[in-house]
């Protein structure tokens, strides 16, 4: 009996090699979709990163401000936020409003305006969201592709071990560490796509809140306006406090 075993490679490089066509197809489907939610993780925080400091930017800028014609005629130069978004949005409906004049203003004209203002604000947060949702998908799919390829593998070794008619561990090993790679694999593009989710996740509504918040103060602004033009008295274009 030869009791020489051919010598067996532990190294994950090795092991990759030596998998089959379909454990290499599984690790080179895992590999892309890991490059590609690292690339929206890289994408995502530095876009959110612009909305943030923009939108705290803009939101300085507004409360030190005394005109809203003033604010409008410089909103370019926060292009990036999402709040001034939200202001360009009510501004361009108030003055649709005010053009058509006549009785429509009061209650109609802030039900109006809080339209737009909503309509804006939902295709912020559709804009901050895009993609984010892949990460969520790759958290709970990869997992599962990466224990495809386990299995398929592990069959594969046991076919191997049945041709051979030996089960002994140096036979085994080799085959079943091939196979766990996959889940490993799965696992390691699972676990950043799934904290990546929850922390951008947070991100966008924290945005949203301010972005809310800020359609209640800009209202509040607009009625109080309308009040006191009714009364005669003269028009507050922008508010006392600041935040």
């Amino acid at each position: 009996m030869n009791n020489a075993a051919a010598p067996v490679s532990h190294g994950i490089l090795d092991l990759v090699a030596q998998a089959g066509f379909m454990g290499k197809l599984i690790l080179l489907m895992l590999v892309m979709i890991s490059v590609f939610c690292w690339t929206i993780i890289f994408y995502k925080h530095k876009a959110l990163k612009k909305i943030e400091t923009q939108n705290r930017a803009f939101g300085n800028f507004f409360w030190q401000s005394k005109s809203m014609d003033d604010i409008y005629l410089r909103i370019d130069q926060f292009s990036g936020s999402s709040i001034a978004a939200l202001f360009q949005s009510g501004i361009k409906e108030l003055r649709k409003l005010s053009a058509v004049g006549g009785e429509s203003a009061g209650i109609l004209e802030l039900e109006n305006i809080q339209r737009a203002l909503a309509r804006a604000s939902n295709d912020q947060v559709a804009e901050m969201e895009t993609h984010v949702t892949w990460l969520a998908t790759t958290a709970s799919a990869a997992p599962f592709i990466g224990l495809f390829g386990t299995v398929w593998g592990i069959m594969t070794s046991f076919q191997g071990i049945g041709a051979s008619g030996s089960a002994n561990l140096a036979v085994v090993a080799p085959g079943i560490s091939e196979a766990l790679i996959a889940t490993a694999a799965g696992i390691g593009a699972a676990i950043p796509a799934a904290i990546s989710y929850n922390y951008f996740l947070n991100r966008i509504k924290r945005v949203a809140i301010d972005m809310d918040n800020f359609q209640q103060d800009l209202l509040n602004i607009i009625r109080r306006s309308q009040i006191q033009t009714k009364s005669g008295a003269a028009p507050v274009t922008m508010p006392e406090e600041t935040v």
